[in-house]
């Protein structure tokens, strides 16, 4: 059987969430008063530093960053500096001109870009600051900020009481810690769909926080038929958002496969699986070719 060895040595993205809720979105507005608890953030995953100006008139920067981060869903967290009210935080980052974007990592400024870029450019540069904060072991995921509602509009619904242990964890990173608190929920309400989400989703965390890139690319190149180092290089591929490499690459270690190894591989498969929309397309092909394979 001839695995995939390629698809894995980009980690330009984190493991797939569902889309934000409405009400909520990954952009907010950084202050003095918030600047010490953005940067302790920056200590779970990347956030992103847009300093504008209302003064400015061209807004494509910040719709595109705002854009991103939408994408993104949580892969990094968007801070806006309105160097005009916040001459302070402007100071503080040597910013001369606006627009200028900077990251911040592990509490450590990277100067990104100043002035205007195309959007493509711009994703390229978030996908390297993304990348360079899991090479540095932050892969945790940022999460969604509530928006303040208009007027006249509805309130977007409370957070879910019973997944505030879960979530608090993911936010630490401790990630096999919210394993457990989605599995205490999937014990009272069996089948909860966000549950099992959550549950996959961190496990997924949990596996590839531990994991040495290189070593599992070394790995698949020394060793194909090792069912772990497949497994992990599917992990990583799902982090990378390479799903349909993910899923062919597990569905041919089932076809490659027998006995308790196989059972162990199809039960990844489905645990990935519940990381997504039932309803995706890849969801729904990889299912196809799953059942094709064992049967």
């Amino acid at each position: 059987m001839a695995y995939r060895t390629s698809g894995i040595v980009d980690l330009s993205t984190l493991a797939p969430r569902p889309p934000a809720p409405p009400g909520t979105s990954f952009v907010m507005a950084l202050t003095e008063q918030n600047l010490e608890q953005v940067i302790q953030k920056s200590m779970r995953h990347p956030i992103v530093v847009e300093f504008w100006s209302p003064r400015v008139e061209d807004s494509t920067i910040s719709d595109d960053l705002e854009g991103l981060a939408a994408e993104a869903t949580g892969a990094f967290l968007l801070a806006r500096v309105d160097v005009d009210a916040q001459p302070q935080i402007a100071a503080a980052f040597g910013v001369q001109a606006v627009p200028t974007v900077v990251g911040v990592i592990g509490g450590q400024v990277a100067p990104l870009f100043q002035g205007t870029r195309p959007r493509p450019e711009i994703a390229a540069v978030i996908d390297q600051l993304v990348q360079l904060a899991a090479s540095n072991g932050i892969v945790g995921r940022a999460e969604p900020v509530a928006v303040t509602p208009e007027e006249g509009s509805e309130e977007s619904p409370p957070a879910d009481p019973r997944f505030e242990a879960a979530d608090a964890l993911l936010e630490s990173g401790d990630f096999e810690g919210a394993v457990t608190e989605f599995e205490k929920v999937l014990q009272q309400t069996p089948g909860d769909r966000t549950a099992l989400a959550g549950k996959a989703q961190a496990g997924l965390l949990a596996r590839v926080s531990k994991l040495d890139q290189q070593a599992v690319i070394e790995g698949i190149r020394s060793h194909p038929e090792s069912v772990d180092t497949q497994l992990q290089a599917a992990d990583i591929e799902m982090m990378a958002g390479q799903i349909e490499a993910a899923f062919g690459r597990i569905v041919d270690l089932v076809r490659a496969t027998v006995g308790d190894d196989r059972e162990r591989v199809r039960l990844r498969l489905l645990e990935l699986f519940d990381t997504m929309d039932p309803a995706d397309p890849l969801v729904l092909k990889a299912r196809r070719d799953l059942a094709t394979a064992l049967y």
